[in-house]
């Protein structure tokens, strides 16, 4: 080999090594919080898509967490701490405006540009007005959520019974299946009875379906005696025997296991339990029907809105980049992939009627009113405490601790203490 050959060689590979080493040194590493009840396993397919179309950006998936009060206490360390090494976390609906408040992320208006308004009405208004405080756009939406009852649908069908359109009627039909199934394991219903968010919902739904407001223009408006015929309803389903007797221990995904595993008749839960059961693991896959939740005799039903959003951490080295992630993370080509493949209800209002939607996820068709309709739980500052009260005291009642007129007393005394 000559020397001018040789010479070639070596700046060659010098070049290559600056150049590989520049590519590295342009590299952004983003790091992204999925609760673990959300499919990370699908968002980690969009996550691939958004690196395919952006190869100098490396996402690292997280997950964590059970419920919301599960994540939430973790993200609350992560932001106290100030670590820089989360650049993305999914948050529960309720929370934006107070991670806002507290200065752990960053607003969106530049990133997304003059027309902010046009942007975020591209969405389903519960959730451009969750994610935006004082003009600011402090979250994108990651998916649309509410409550729905879920029902094994081969057993009514066996069974001869219509999906319930009251909870009277759901007691009557799951005391007919489960006395004629004569399954020691099988439940008739399963909801969140645990001290958490979902417990707060468990009240509200009831409550809301009498027509009763708890918190008017930040004022509080509680009833007492719809809140006693509230957790009353609850309590009799455990006391019935239609609902197990540790109920009070019962989260969010315990619900959603014991129904995949084809012990429970009907189930209150969240939209995202639908593709978990529909998996090739689920003992009740191609068995499952869903409609609203019932209503109160004489009530209108009542959903939860509910829903994830996407929010950018103050503490970030890479804002920018994590913005425009969060940007493709919500937008309606990933909203319609994650519909298709992972159940979860969309933010755009649009993609309910998407043939490629309904044809992977055909409840979905049926789904957008009740989303829309769905109530938002209590707008307040001190939501926290609210929250805090209303699940500890649905739990006091469910574990049998208090009584339902003493839970509601109690209720009223320490809201009244909050909300003045």
């Amino acid at each position: 080999m000559t020397l001018n050959k040789t010479l070639t060689l070596l700046l060659a590979g010098a070049a290559m090594t600056v150049t590989a080493s520049a590519a590295m040194a342009q590299q952004t590493n983003l790091r992204v919080f999925v609760s673990s009840q959300h499919r990370p396993d699908v968002w980690r397919k969009a996550f691939d898509m958004y690196e395919a179309k952006n190869p100098n950006v490396k996402v690292t998936l997280e997950t964590g967490g059970n419920t919301s009060e599960q994540q939430a206490q973790y993200l609350n360390t992560v932001m106290t701490a100030k670590d820089s090494s989360l650049d993305v976390m999914i948050l529960d609906v309720i929370r934006p405006a107070q991670y806002a408040a507290a200065g752990w992320t960053v607003p969106f208006n530049e990133v997304i540009g003059k027309d902010v308004k046009a942007y975020m009405d591209r969405y389903l208004p519960a959730y451009a007005e969750a994610n935006t405080v004082d003009g600011k756009v402090v979250a994108l939406p990651a998916f649309a959520d509410a409550m729905f009852l879920y029902y094994r649908k081969d057993l009514l069908d066996k069974h001869g019974i219509q999906p319930p359109k009251t909870w009277a009627e759901l007691t009557a039909a799951a005391k007919k299946i489960t006395e004629a199934e004569k399954d020691p394991n099988l439940q008739g219903l399963s909801f969140q009875g645990k001290a958490i968010e979902g417990a707060v919902c468990t009240f509200l739904l009831p409550y809301w379906s009498m027509g009763k407001q708890l918190v008017s223009n930040g004022k509080l408006s509680f009833d007492k005696d719809a809140a006693v015929k509230s957790l009353k309803l609850w309590k009799d389903f455990v006391d019935q025997g239609v609902a197990k007797k540790n109920i009070a221990e019962v989260a969010t995904d315990d619900t959603r296991k014991e129904f995949q595993a084809g012990n429970v008749v009907f189930a209150v839960n969240w939209s995202y339990a639908w593709g978990q059961f529909q998996g090739n693991e689920s003992a009740v896959k191609d068995k499952v029907g869903v409609v609203k939740l019932p209503a109160v005799e004489g009530g209108e039903p009542a959903s939860c809105l509910g829903g994830w959003e996407w929010g950018v951490s103050s503490y970030s080295n890479n804002k920018t980049e994590a913005q425009k992630l969060v940007q493709y993370l919500s937008s309606p080509e990933t909203s319609e992939f994650m519909a298709i493949n992972a159940a979860l209800l969309p933010a755009f209002p649009e993609k309910y009627t998407d043939e490629d939607v309904t044809k992977a996820v055909p409840w979905f068709a049926n789904a957008k009113p009740v989303v829309e309709t769905a109530k938002a739980r209590p707008v307040t500052p001190r939501y926290n405490e609210v929250s805090e009260i209303i699940r500890t005291t649905v739990n006091g009642v469910l574990a049998g601790q208090q009584t339902p007129e003493q839970g509601a007393d109690q209720m009223e005394s320490r809201l009244h203490r909050v909300l003045r």
